[in-house]
């Protein structure tokens, strides 16, 4: 009988006494037949529970659970690719799966929104190596990721890493990272907008009907646009303050838009807020997003107006690398203030945010941080000084779940964002999770090896972008001539 497994291999093969040491007593040989059977009943097998008395066949059965697709020091990645969806399903996402001699494989989303060649780019510096030395090969890749969407490379190959890891050892990925500290992780949820504040609000209230216990609106200036004297210097003003710039509303800089918001505008936004209020109650947490571009100066305006409504956080008001904008805003409000989606990594994003108390709550989108591990590592840093710790995630079920692992295993963790509520085939993206992924406002903690799922291939193929192939081969990104060191 052949075995992938050598280890294994030996052990079937092994004739007792035959190693033993001369004048050793017997009873110290830990590798025989009897020993073995011993030490399998300890375990909680029962000598009678064997089916056979074949020595061969009684090793295969107690150590049935154990993968013999895998001797995780012998794992190689030999392949790379991808397979992008987008439609009714998801933002555009591209999967990444990550091939090995063993015949098992990882998966991973690139942040959604990102470029698959951000992923691309590393596959010749993943060939050959041990998937398992995930933190090794962090340290490797980690020097092609940055901000934005730029991290989604990084981050998605990180997280197809874990997930070979956890497979190669048939253990969950939050059992890498340490263990848990839940067996269920809260999720929050938006939902669409509606210029009319009632509906806006029942369609809320739609939420908290499907079981969810945490929330968050767009609230803003968009809402604002068909309102005559509630922002000036806007960008649906008729005198169109755009007309000859180089760059749009959406793409200039808050501090830049030289927008404010009137009287008329914020009480239009606050009737938003109280009308919500009024339907939803005040025990549901309820955090806000997409208020628009704008100064710090309107931001603590906007800030002050809204305590009333005991917001669970204004997300995202002021940009992430504006870290004395943001304590300012932070210290003149009660309000939670929060980001992070667009932060890749601890160190040169998320410590200095942390380290100057510049916000509240941080928000890592794992897909853009540098993946699992490392989204770990912002919130046990963000523990250590009293800050609040969320993920956001806009991407599919694979790395959905990636971040329930990273949740899962972080002491302090609020909620995981779901943005996929109203997406019926989403779920379906993926196999192997009993029931659904999402119930009643929580997400069980997977229990298989890896992150805990495999692709549903047709359901893939369903959604993939057009002029797309299911895991095309990518020969050429299997070299690259380039010196990557930082330093000389």
């Amino acid at each position: 009988m052949k075995f992938k497994n050598k280890k294994l291999e030996k052990l079937l093969s092994y004739t007792p006494g035959k190693e033993r040491i001369e004048n050793k007593p017997k009873i110290e040989n830990q590798n025989g037949r009897r020993s073995f059977l011993q030490n399998a009943s300890l375990a909680g097998l029962s000598l009678a529970a064997l089916p056979t008395n074949n020595v061969q066949e009684q090793i295969e059965y107690v150590t049935q659970k154990v993968s013999r697709n895998s001797a995780p020091s012998d794992l190689k990645i030999t392949d790379m690719r991808i397979a992008e969806i987008g439609g009714d399903v998801v933002f555009r996402t591209p999967i990444v799966r990550i091939y090995t001699n063993q015949g098992i494989v990882g998966h991973g989303d690139v942040r959604d929104g990102a470029a698959k060649e951000y992923a691309l780019f590393l596959k010749s510096r993943l060939l050959g190596e041990n998937p398992c030395n995930v933190e090794r090969l962090f340290k490797i890749i980690s020097q092609f990721g940055y901000h934005g969407r730029q991290g989604g490379g990084v981050s998605g190959v990180e997280m197809a890493l874990w997930d070979l890891a956890g497979k190669a050892y048939n253990i969950p990925v939050y059992q890498l990272l340490g263990g848990k500290y839940r067996d269920r992780v809260r999720v929050y949820c938006d939902t669409t907008i509606s210029s009319d504040p009632q509906e806006y609000a029942n369609r809320m209230q739609e939420r908290i009907d499907k079981g969810y216990t945490a929330l968050k609106m767009d609230i803003g200036i968009n809402l604002l646009r068909d309102i005559p004297g509630a922002v000036i210097n806007g960008p649906n003003n008729s005198h169109d303050p755009y007309k000859y710039e180089y760059k749009k509303y959406n793409l200039t800089e808050h501090p830049f838009t030289r927008v404010q918001i009137t009287d008329k505008g914020l009480d239009k936004l606050k009737e938003f807020l109280q009308v919500m209020r009024d339907q939803i109650g005040y025990e549901i947490p309820m955090g806000t997003d997409h208020w628009g571009h704008f100064g710090v100066n309107e931001a603590i305006k906007i800030a002050n107006a809204v305590e009333p409504y005991n917001l669970a956080y204004i997300e995202d008001i002021i940009p992430w690398h504006y870290t004395d904008q943001l304590r300012e805003l932070t210290q003149h409000s009660t309000t939670p203030i929060q980001t992070g989606e667009d932060i890749f990594k601890l160190e040169g994003g998320f410590e200095e945010l942390i380290d100057t108390r510049a916000v509240d709550i941080v928000h890592p989108d794992p897909n853009t941080a540098g993946g699992i591990l490392e989204t770990k590592r912002i919130g046990d840093y963000a523990t250590k000084h009293g800050i609040g710790f969320m993920h956001h995630h806009a991407a599919g079920p694979v790395s959905f779940l990636g971040c329930v692992h990273s949740a899962a295993a972080t002491e302090n963790f609020m909620w995981l964002e779901h943005h996929a509520v109203d997406k019926a085939d989403w779920e379906k993206l993926v196999t192997g999770f009993d029931g659904p992924i999402v119930e009643d406002g929580y997400v069980k903690v997977p229990e298989k090896p890896g992150i805990g799922v495999e692709l549903n291939e047709e359901m893939v193929k369903k959604y993939l972008v057009e002029g797309e192939e299911l895991f095309a081969p990518t020969p050429e990104w299997d070299e690259m001539r380039a010196w990557d060191r930082l330093w000389s």
